[in-house]
C-alpha cells in the first residue's frame, strides 16, 4: 500500500475511508488556494470565474464525500476547451491577460488531479506564483493585507500536511505559519530600502499591463465628463508648499479642444507647437506645489493655470504647448511625482494677431442653426466682445438651466436642444454650448478640460482631487487682454465651482452618497484617516523611487552614495539581520537526543512502507504490529526491525551507561540499514 493511501486518503483516487485529518487538511488548503484565486474574479472574464467556481465546489465536494477523484480522460477534455476559451477571448495564449487566465485555470485543475506529494507542492508554489500576478492589478493596502492573509494560510496548509504523528490544533498551526511569515518580515524591510531602484514600474509588462486605466479623454462630447463624476479613483494629489484658499481657484489644466464637428471636441494636430514661442506675463505671487499623479495611459499632465514651465519627469521628457497644455513624450504608465510653480493671476496672450487666432472660430457648417442667429441676436445688442460674454452668462443664469448628471439625450443639432429644449446638462454641455455660441459672434474660444477643485486632507496635508472632479470650462480672446478664463457652469451652479463636485453627485442623488456630514463628523474623520494611509502607502510604499531612495539614505547620514555602496550595506545589514534572527532559533532549539533521533528515523521508514506509528504505540506494540501485518517486508527486515525496538526499548527505559550509549547507537545505525 502506498504512502498516499495511508496518510492523505483524501487525495488518493482509490481511497473509501478518508481520515477526518485529510479532509481538514484539504479543506484548509482549498480555502488557501480561495483566498489566493479571490482578488482575480475582479478582471477575470466571468466564464473563467464560472469554471475555477465550478472546480473548487466539485473538489470540495469530493472531499466531503470521501469520492474518487474524477478520471484523466474526462479532465482532459475540460481543460483543452477552458484553453480554447483562453484564446478565443484573448487572441493569444501570451501577455498578461491570458498568461494570468491560463494560472488560475492551471490551478484550479490540478486541485482535482492530486495524486501525489509532488501534486500537492505543485499547488502550493502555483498559488504563491499566482500571489505575485494579483499585484500587476492591484496595490492598494487592502489588497497587500489580503494577499499576507493568503500567504499565512498557504504555509499553514503546507505545514499540515507535513505532520505524520500527531497533528497540533489548527490555531497553533496557524501560529506557525504566521512565525514563519513574520521572520521574513525583517529582511524583507531591509531589501525594500536599500536594494537599488530602478527607474520605472516594478513589472516589466507587454503592453498590455496597464489597460483599462480610466480618466480624462483626449475629446469631449456630451456624457464623457459627466461619467467620470460617479468615479471616486484618484486622479492626482497634490503638496502645496505655498498656502492657497480660495477653491474657486484650483482649476487643474488638462486638455485644450479646440476642434468641433456639431458634436465632438477633439484637438487639432499641430506640427512643432512646443517650439513656438509663447507670450505671457505672470502676475503676483507664484504658488510653489507638488503633484503625485496617478497613472492612465495618457501623455498629458495637470498643473494649475497657468503654470510656469514644463515639470521634469525621470526618463521621460515633457514639454508645454502655446496653449499651456502639459505632455509627456511617453504615456503615463506609473504613478509619477513631480513639481510645479503656478500663477494663478495672468496675462496669456494678449497681442495675438487675426491669423493665429482663426482656429478657434471654426465651426462645423449645417449645424444649429438656433444658436447661430440667437448669438447673431445677442451680438448686436452688445457694445463689444467683454459684454457679449456676460450677455451669455446673464443668459444661463435668467433661464431656467439645471445643472445635473443624467441630462436627456440629444440629436443631431444638440446644442440648439440644449439651449432651448432640454436645459438640462453637465460641464461639458455648458463649455461646449458656451464656446459655440463665442465663435458664433467671431469671438476666437476654446474648450479646456481638466479637473476643478479637491478637498485637503487634514490629517496629512495633502489635497485629493478625484476623477469626480473632471470638470470643463472655456477660454475666450479678448483684445489687449488675451485669453481670459469663463467657467460658464459656474453661472448656474456656482457652488459646483466654490466646492467640490462630491457634494453636486450627491445631490443629484438625494444625498444618498453624500459623505461631507458635518465637519466634525466620525465618519468623515475615518475617512480623512483612511485617504492619508492611502497616501503614505502610494508616496512611500508604491512611489519609492531611486530619488526617493537616496533622498531617505542621506537623511540617514550616509551622503551621496551610489550603487555599489547601497549593495555593500544591504548584503551587511541583511547578513547581520539574518544571524540576529537565526541565533535565538539556533540556541533555543530543542536538543534532540540521538536514542530517539534513531527511533524518528525507523518511523519514518516504517510511514514510506505505508506502516506509521500511531501516537499511543510504544515501541513493543509497535513491533508486533509491524511482523503481524507487513507482509511485504522480508525476514530479514522484520529481524532487523524487531532487534531493533528490542534494543532501543532496553536503552531508553532501563539504565544506561555513558559508554555503552556509541555502542548501542552503531547497533542501532546497523539495524536501521538492514530494515530498509
Amino acid at each position: 500500500m502506498s504512502f498516499l493511501h495511508k496518510v492523505w486518503p483524501a487525495m488518493a483516487t482509490r481511497s473509501t475511508r478518508p481520515m477526518s485529518r485529510a479532509k481538514a487538511d484539504t479543506l484548509l488548503l482549498l480555502f488557501a488556494c480561495g483566498l489566493v484565486l479571490a482578488p482575480h474574479a475582479l478582471h477575470l472574464p466571468i466564464w473563467i470565474t464560472g469554471i475555477c467556481l465550478a472546480m473548487m465546489a466539485w473538489r470540495g465536494w469530493i472531499t466531503f464525500r470521501g469520492n474518487r477523484m474524477p478520471p484523466r480522460w474526462l479532465l482532459l477534455p475540460i481543460a483543452v476547451l477552458a484553453m480554447g476559451g483562453v484564446y478565443f477571448t484573448f487572441k493569444t495564449f501570451f501577455g498578461q491577460e491570458a498568461g494570468v487566465a491560463m494560472l488560475v485555470l492551471l490551478l484550479t485543475f490540478k486541485l482535482l488531479e492530486m495524486h501525489a506529494g509532488r501534486d500537492l507542492f505543485v499547488v502550493v508554489f502555483l498559488s504563491f506564483f499566482l500571489l505575485l500576478t494579483t499585484f500587476f492589478y492591484s496595490q492598494t493596502i487592502a489588497t497587500a493585507l489580503l494577499m499576507i492573509a493568503a500567504v499565512i494560510t498557504m504555509l499553514t496548509a503546507q505545514l499540515s500536511f507535513q505532520y505524520t504523528d500527531a497533528v497540533p490544533p489548527l490555531r497553533k498551526r496557524l501560529r506557525l505559519g504566521a512565525t514563519i511569515f513574520a521572520l521574513a518580515v525583517p529582511l524583507t524591510v531591509v531589501l525594500f530600502v536599500l536594494f537599488p531602484r530602478i527607474q520605472g514600474p516594478l513589472w516589466g509588462m507587454p503592453a498590455d499591463a496597464n489597460a483599462g486605466r480610466s480618466g480624462l479623454s483626449d475629446n469631449m462630447s456630451p456624457g464623457n465628463i459627466s461619467k467620470l463624476a460617479l468615479s471616486g479613483d484618484v486622479a492626482f494629489r497634490v503638496k502645496f508648499i505655498d498656502p492657497i484658499s480660495d477653491n474657486s481657484k484650483l482649476y487643474w489644466r488638462g486638455i485644450v479642444l479646440d476642434q468641433y464637428d456639431g458634436r465632438t471636441w477633439t484637438k487639432r494636430p499641430s506640427r512643432n507647437q512646443t517650439n513656438q514661442q509663447i507670450m505671457w506675463t505672470p502676475r503676483g505671487t507664484s504658488v510653489r506645489y507638488q503633484v503625485t499623479q496617478e497613472p492612465n495611459m495618457r501623455r498629458w499632465l495637470f498643473a494649475l493655470e497657468l503654470p510656469e514651465a514644463a515639470p521634469l519627469l525621470p526618463n521621460n521628457r515633457t514639454s508645454m504647448t502655446p496653449d499651456f497644455q502639459l505632455i509627456s513624450e511617453r504615456p503615463i504608465s506609473t504613478r509619477v511625482r513631480y513639481d510645479v510653480t503656478s500663477y494663478l493671476d495672468y496675462e496669456l496672450q494678449a497681442n495675438e494677431s487675426p491669423a493665429s487666432l482663426k482656429n478657434w472660430l471654426l465651426l462645423p457648417a449645417g449645424y444649429n442653426p438656433n444658436t447661430l442667429t440667437f448669438a447673431a441676436e445677442l451680438r448686436k445688442e452688445s457694445i463689444d466682445d467683454l459684454a457679449a460674454v456676460n450677455a451669455v452668462l446673464q443668459f444661463f443664469r435668467r433661464e431656467k438651466f439645471s445643472y445635473t448628471l443624467q441630462p436627456p439625450l440629444l440629436g443631431r443639432n444638440g446644442v440648439d436642444e440644449f439651449l432651448f429644449a432640454t436645459r438640462a446638462g453637465f460641464c461639458e454641455h455648458y463649455a461646449g454650448a458656451f464656446v459655440v455660441m463665442m465663435r458664433a459672434m467671431n469671438i476666437p474660444a476654446r474648450v479646456v478640460t481638466g479637473y476643478q477643485g479637491g478637498q485637503m486632507n487634514p490629517v496629512d496635508g495633502f489635497m485629493t482631487v478625484k476623477q469626480s472632479d473632471a470638470h470643463a470650462w472655456a477660454e475666450v480672446w479678448i483684445a489687449n487682454r488675451g485669453w481670459i478664463r469663463v467657467d460658464p457652469t459656474a453661472a448656474v451652479a456656482p457652488e459646483r465651482i466654490e466646492r467640490n463636485n462630491d457634494s453636486m453627485t450627491a445631490a443629484a442623488f438625494g444625498g444618498l452618497i453624500n459623505m461631507n456630514i458635518g465637519a466634525d463628523s466620525w465618519l468623515r474623520k475615518i475617512r480623512f484617516s483612511w485617504d492619508a494611509v492611502n497616501n503614505g502607502w502610494n508616496q512611500w510604499v508604491l512611489n519609492y523611487t531611486p530619488d526617493r531612495q537616496k533622498s531617505l539614505l542621506q537623511s540617514l547620514g550616509f551622503g551621496n552614495i551610489d550603487w555599489r555602496t547601497m549593495t555593500a550595506l544591504m548584503f551587511a545589514i541583511g547578513g547581520l539581520l539574518t544571524l540576529l534572527i537565526a541565533f535565538p532559533l539556533l540556541a533555543n532549539r530543542k536538543k534532540i537526543d540521538p536514542l530517539d533521533a534513531a527511533y524518528a528515523k525507523l518511523n519514518k521508514q516504517m510511514a514510506q512502507h505505508g506502516y506509521p506509528r500511531q501516537a499511543h504505540e510504544g515501541p513493543r506494540s509497535y513491533s508486533v504490529r509491524l511482523l503481524a501485518s507487513a507482509s511485504e517486508l522480508t525476514q530479514e527486515q522484520k529481524h532487523a526491525i524487531k532487534n531493533f525496538l528490542i534494543i532501543y526499548e532496553a536503552a531508553r527505559y532501563r539504565p544506561l551507561e555513558k559508554y555503552a550509549l556509541p555502542d548501542v547507537l552503531s547497533k542501532l545505525t546497523s539495524l536501521l540499514k538492514k530494515s530498509r
